[in-house]
């Protein structure tokens, strides 16, 4: 008796249910099949004709004789090679192969016994299958009538005894309404409204596998976005037996098992409950050994969601012996494997007793492996793992010494995992918020750091530590400002200042303090200090408005510069007239101040250079205010650096917090600066 194979009625539920599973997480296996080659010599119009006959002969052998049977049995099967062919599929269709097909699948007279019994309607039902592999189709298949009869088949093992046709039988109707509802939500609600849910789990109870397979999945297709159809699954009470399935011997049942269950405990809180209850936690931890990818995926789901539950559940995942095979699929070839694993250890990582466990099993390598990953699900679970395995001291060392520091600070973080990082930043609660701040700030790339710090207030963030009154929580603070400020540039934190400008028009040494030549004559400390309009004029707004504008200093011939030295004079006049000069530290601030009242812009910044490398313990809060009154940019900034670079040793001093406080808005101001933000100090 051939039959042909039981797999082909489910071969569209890759294409068409591809989506719903991935908006709900189930994973459900499919079974390769063959798909039938033209031959080279064989045109469209000869397999459209040969559609026609095999139609023809179908519409003609009605009857109950072994002859009709016997012919209808033929055509059948080779309309079924013919349908494995997507390209003439919709030939089958506008032949009229539907109503056709549907005639062979009505119910025999009572007391009528057919020949080939149960294998005619078979063979209809794989062409049926392969036909609602296009979503097209599929409406036009149920508006012919197709329902009732797959429902009517379903109950045949009630009225017929057991024989290998019935389980063929069985097993392609409920392929047939897998396929009918892959996708098609409307099909779905009719299914379940008319009552095709009920036969469907009553196919568990058969003594065969293979129907119990089919018939798990079509009840998952029915269920995919349908919580109407999963509510009456449930009120079934099928728990107790999938949770059996899952321990068959049969890869596919086992899968399809897995797969149900797993869309049923992520439905609600309160039916994981229910699926833990009936006793799936072991048979679901040893499908995480499955030779099939698929299966250990979705036992990996579900012992994620399991871990959702309380605290007890992950311990006793652990005990159970979850852990070993859950870091042997971090490895694995397959990234989906990868990413549900991930997802599982993430879950059971919150744990402290399993942080340890996941460590002491070898989980801390993969997982530092996976945080270069570009899944961005995979890059977020694996961060979030190693993240809670560091909270742990006993994982520290290991952590550092197969290089997590490394492979955090050169990881780039993908951009969904940088989204759900600001979400936290933005939403979460303070802890969190602090948490991953100071994190970010170490960690997070030149180029998102202006969008982490500015954009989404996580200056403000750390600011508010710096400021607090939490000792740890100033330090981590400083830490964490210190170390963006000098991951933002790649100059040295006190080289801010830069070189000296050169005049635009300037004398040589030798005029400085010349009579020659000299046209104006500055009286400093009593002495005469002879210069020139020239050199003065051109370059220095101070001079140009003193020489050339509405003071009186205009038309005289001796200026009077009051509260300078001589010394200090001379040095910024022979800056004027060269464009350099040594900037000795005793008189760095006065010449400082001199520059500053004169707009010597070039010489100012040497001097707050010179000044920068003298900051100490003892004089950064004068420095500081020295920097404030004379609007020393670049002095100010070395001295906020300094004040966050040396935190332990300021943080005893008394006046340390006022002068942070005071400091604060500098701070906001310094980084947004550096950060390249435009936006104004609030």
């Amino acid at each position: 008796m051939d039959q042909p194979p039981s797999s082909a009625g489910r071969r569209s539920l890759k294409r068409n249910r591809k989506q719903e599973f991935a908006e709900e997480g189930a994973v459900h296996p499919t079974t390769d099949c063959k798909v039938l080659a033209l031959e080279p010599q064989q045109s469209h119009q000869d397999l459209l004709s040969e559609v026609v006959a095999q139609v023809t002969i179908l519409n003609s052998s009605l009857s109950s004789s072994q002859s009709d049977r016997l012919t209808a049995k033929r055509a059948a099967h080779l309309l079924s090679e013919l349908a494995e062919n997507e390209l003439i599929v919709d030939s089958i269709v506008d032949c009229g192969a539907v109503p056709a097909l549907l005639q062979h699948l009505k119910a025999p007279e009572p007391g009528v016994t057919k020949p080939y019994e149960h294998e005619v309607e078979q063979g209809c039902l794989l062409i049926l299958a392969l036909l609602a592999k296009k979503p097209q189709h599929q409406q036009l298949i149920v508006d012919a009538g197709a329902l009732a009869y797959l429902m009517d088949l379903l109950k045949r093992h009630k009225t017929c005894g057991n024989s290998p046709a019935l389980t063929g039988l069985l097993t392609s109707a409920a392929n047939a309404i897998n396929n009918l509802a892959a996708g098609n939500s409307s099909i779905k609600t009719r299914v379940g409204m008319e009552g095709g849910i009920p036969p469907l789990v009553e196919l568990f109870e058969f003594d065969d596998a293979k129907p119990q397979s089919a018939a798990a999945g079509a009840l998952l297709s029915l269920a995919l976005k349908n919580n109407e159809n999963k509510n009456q699954i449930l009120k079934l009470n099928v728990l107790p037996t999938l949770v059996l399935m899952l321990g068959s011997e049969h890869a596919t049942t086992h899968c399809e098992a897995v797969s149900v269950i797993s869309m049923l405990a992520s439905y609600s809180p309160k039916m994981t409950t229910k699926v833990l209850l009936a006793g799936s936690l072991q048979p679901v931890i040893i499908l995480l050994r499955s030779c099939c990818f698929k299966c250990q995926k979705e036992a990996a789901r579900l012992v994620g969601i399991f871990a959702r539950t309380d605290s007890d559940c992950k311990v006793h995942i652990a005990q159970r012996g979850a852990i070993p095979p859950l870091i042997d699929m971090l490895k694995s070839p397959h990234a989906e494997l990868r990413e549900m694993s991930g997802f599982a250890i993430a879950t059971l990582v919150e744990d402290p007793h399993n942080q340890v466990g996941i460590a002491y099993n070898g989980g801390i390598e993969p997982l530092l492996n996976l945080l270069s990953s570009k899944k961005k699900t995979v890059q977020h679970n694996a961060t979030f793992c190693v993240y809670r395995l560091a909270e742990n001291e006993d994982n520290v060392v290991d952590i550092i010494k197969l290089g997590g520091v490394q492979k955090l600070l050169d990881g780039d973080f993908t951009a969904k995992v940088l989204k759900q990082l600001l979400h936290l930043i933005r939403f979460g609660e303070k802890a969190v918020q602090s948490y991953v701040v100071l994190a970010l700030a170490h960690l997070c790339s030149s180029d998102d750091q202006k969008i982490i710090f500015v954009d989404n207030n996580g200056l403000a963030f750390l600011v508010d530590l710096l400021t607090s009154r939490n000792l740890n929580k100033k330090r981590e603070a400083s830490m964490a400002l210190y170390s963006l400020a000098i991951r933002s540039t790649s100059i040295s934190p006190l080289d801010t200042t830069p070189s000296s400008m050169t005049p635009q028009v300037y004398l040589c040494e030798r005029y400085v303090n010349n009579p020659a030549l000299s046209d104006v004559t500055f009286l400093v400390e009593g002495k005469r200090f002879y210069a020139h309009r020239i050199s003065l004029l051109a370059s220095f707004d101070a001079f140009r408005a003193m020489l050339d504008g509405v003071y009186r200093e205009k038309e005289a011939k001796d200026i009077p510069i009051p509260n300078i030295k001589w010394v200090v004079f001379e040095l910024m006049m022979r800056f004027i007239y060269t464009g350099t000069v040594d900037v000795n530290l005793d008189l760095a601030q006065d010449l400082l101040r001199a520059a500053d009242q004169y707009l010597v812009d070039g010489l100012k910044r040497s001097c707050e250079c010179v000044i920068a490398q003298d900051i100490s313990l003892g004089n950064v809060s004068q420095l500081y205010e020295l920097s404030d009154s004379m609007n020393a940019m670049s002095l100010r900034r070395a001295c906020i650096l300094f004040l966050l670079e040396q935190f332990e040793k300021l943080s005893v001093k008394p006046w340390y917090n006022c002068l942070l406080r005071r400091v604060a808005p500098d701070i906001i101001e310094f980084f947004r600066s550096l950060l390249g933000s435009g936006i104004d100090k609030k």
